[in-house]
């Protein structure tokens, strides 16, 4: 037996049976949950709180730079990063589910619904840019879009799970 068997044997490497794709897994939706529209959770709590007093004026500054950045991307080159998206997303799911590759099918399941928060994200910017949202009215929708993306992020780890736990039993140990 050389090295690579003894290391192969020991740890494995396969996307759905590994430790670091379930805990990459966690850290990427916490952190999606923690920015909203690009703005830390806590700055908006502490703008609901209204302390430190330049809370509120701290949330309406980061939300102006974050939302006029999305609303601008989406308005010069939105048509490509949808066009482009969408292809990507189609090679890989078929390479993930017609060819049976499961490094894809794990990518995808991390991938997928990041997209969905994405547009979702473009969505709830023009709205606010729209819409002028400020002070509760700001809150209350950053709360919700806050909300909507851990809705999302349980539905997808838990499919995720649940596609993981069919592939590790239907596949098996090496």
């Amino acid at each position: 037996m050389d090295w690579y068997e003894s290391v192969f044997e020991v740890i494995d490497l396969r996307s759905f049976s590994n430790l670091w794709y379930w805990i990459g897994l966690a850290v990427l939706w916490s952190t999606v949950s923690h920015w909203v529209l690009g703005i830390p959770y806590d700055t908006i709590i502490r703008a609901r709180r209204r302390t430190p007093e330049t809370a509120m004026q701290d949330l309406h500054d980061l939300t102006r730079v974050n939302v006029n950045r999305i609303v601008y991307i989406a308005d010069l080159s939105g048509a490509w990063i949808a066009l482009f998206g969408s292809a990507i997303l189609t090679a890989m799911a078929l390479v993930a589910f017609y060819y049976r590759i499961e490094f894809a099918q794990a990518v995808f399941f991390l991938v997928f619904p990041m997209t969905i928060v994405g547009a979702l994200s473009v969505r709830i910017a023009r709205k606010v840019q729209a819409k002028g949202l400020v002070e509760d009215a700001l809150i209350r929708q950053l709360l919700r879009h806050r909300f909507v993306t851990q809705l999302i992020g349980v539905v997808s780890i838990f499919l995720t799970a649940m596609y993981g736990m069919y592939v590790n039993l239907y596949t098996g140990p090496f």
